[in-house]
Order: C-alpha cells, then sequence, then structure tokens
C-alpha cells in the first residue's frame, strides 16, 4: 500500500513539474502554437514507444532470459542423470517385467530424429509400467537413495527448478520413495499390501525418469553431440552399454 502511495505521489509529481515547465516555456517564448505541436507529437510518439520498448524490446529480453534460465535447468538435470538418476533407472527398470516391449524403442542412435523422439515418447505414454517388488533390492535402493539425498536437496535450492515443473515432480517422486524407505527399518519382512505400495512409489518415480531422461537426451542431440554421444553409449536400457567407442 506504502509503494502504490509512492508511486502515485511520484506520478503527479513528474506531471506538476511537466506542466510548470510548459507554463515556464509559455511565459519566456509566449508561442501557444510551438508548445501545442511538440506536445501532441510527443504524446503521438508514446504509442509507438510502448509498441517498441514494451512488446517488441521487452519480449525479446524476456524470450532471452527464458533461454538462459532452461540452459542452466538443462545444466542442473544433467547433474541429476550423471549423479544418481541414470543409476536409479538402471535399478528401477530392471525391476520391470515388461521391460523388453519397449527396450528396443529405447536404443536411441545418431540419426534420431525430432519425429522419432516424438513417436517414442507417445508410445510411452501408453505403455502400461509395472514393477515387480520382489525384483527389487530395497535396501540397495534405499542405500543409493540416502547416498545421494544431499546432493538432491542442493538441487531444490536451485531457483531454476520453477522453470521445470516436470523435473521438480520428478524431484519430489524421488525424495518421496527416499522417506518412505527411510522410515522402515526392516525391508526384508513387510506385508503384501506395504510391498504393493512401494512399488507404486517406485513406479511413479520410474515414469517419470523415463520421460524426464527421453526429453534431455532429445535436448543433448540438437544443443551438445558431444554430450549425447556418452549418453546414448551409457544407455541405461541397452544390456550392452559401454563408454568405449566402438
Amino acid at each position: 500500500m506504502k509503494r502504490l502511495k509512492r508511486q502515485i505521489l511520484l506520478g503527479l509529481s513528474l506531471i506538476i513539474l511537466s506542466i510548470l515547465f510548459y507554463i515556464l516555456h509559455y511565459l519566456f517564448f509566449r508561442d501557444a502554437h510551438h508548445i501545442f505541436i511538440y506536445l501532441l507529437g510527443d504524446i503521438a510518439f508514446v504509442f509507438i514507444e510502448v509498441l517498441l520498448v514494451t512488446i517488441i524490446i521487452h519480449r525479446l529480453l524476456n524470450e532471452r532470459e527464458k533461454q538462459a534460465r532452461l540452459e542452466k535447468m538443462n545444466m542442473v538435470i544433467g547433474a541429476f542423470f550423471s549423479e544418481v538418476g541414470n543409476r536409479l533407472l538402471t535399478f528401477t527398470s530392471d525391476c520391470d517385467p515388461n521391460l523388453n516391449i519397449i527396450r528396443k524403442q529405447l536404443m536411441i542412435s545418431n540419426d534420431w530424429s525430432k519425429k522419432d523422439f516424438t513417436d517414442v515418447s507417445k508410445r510411452l505414454k501408453k505403455y502400461d509400467y509395472q514393477i515387480d517388488i520382489h525384483k527389487v533390492q530395497l535396501k540397495d535402493l534405499r542405500s543409493l537413495l540416502v547416498e545421494k539425498n544431499d546432493f538432491l536437496l542442493r538441487l531444490l535450492e536451485n531457483p531454476n527448478l520453477l522453470e521445470h515443473e516436470s523435473f521438480t515432480e520428478l524431484l519430489r517422486a524421488v525424495f518421496h520413495l527416499t522417506e518412505e524407505l527411510m522410515a522402515r527399518k526392516n525391508l526384508r519382512k513387510l506385508p503384501a499390501s506395504d510391498q504393493e505400495h512401494l512399488a507404486g512409489d517406485i513406479k511413479r518415480a520410474y515414469i517419470l525418469l523415463i520421460h524426464q531422461w527421453l526429453g534431455y537426451i532429445k535436448y543433448l542431440q540438437k544443443d551438445y553431440p558431444y554430450l549425447f554421444s556418452l549418453i546414448i553409449r551409457m544407455n541405461p536400457f541397452n544390456e550392452n552399454a559401454s563408454p568405449i567407442v566402438n
């Protein structure tokens, strides 16, 4: 409220000063015709100025700033997959009993086009994701997530997360899974109902991981081919994945 009052006061002060200078101009030169010609010309130019500054220039600057923020966000996503995401994706996908249905579709290569990524993304949305809880080494999964918990917490401190809702949702799912596993002292003797609950939490993270991973690889292919080359060689869905270039 105080800020609004200050702005109103400033506006009124500027208007009054402008009127005073017009009066001084008239008192010195006695030329009202000259004053009104320039006054109308200045007012007419205001609309063009608004167009140039607030619409064109402002929009271009906002777009440039947004691209810079997204660039930083993709660096954060890259760090996530390098540090924990690829291992977590390998861990969860290995517990998917139907993985072979989509494994071949995720064998990304250098010659993939934008259409290839779009087609695979559509297929993944229709895929029936499953987690066989009996294949999950819950203790190992908990150890991985606890080990990387501080790193994940630092990611949350990044203000650029606001620009990327899907990655924020992925982090929420991973944090929730971490909390669920940490809350249980004994992961070996769990009732079937609790195992089903944990399978649902793992499945949620698994789904978000795949889609985020695919989007990140698409981004790398376009802007960073050298990073793209490494990540497809280390493809978690490739059983023969290797960093060695053949």
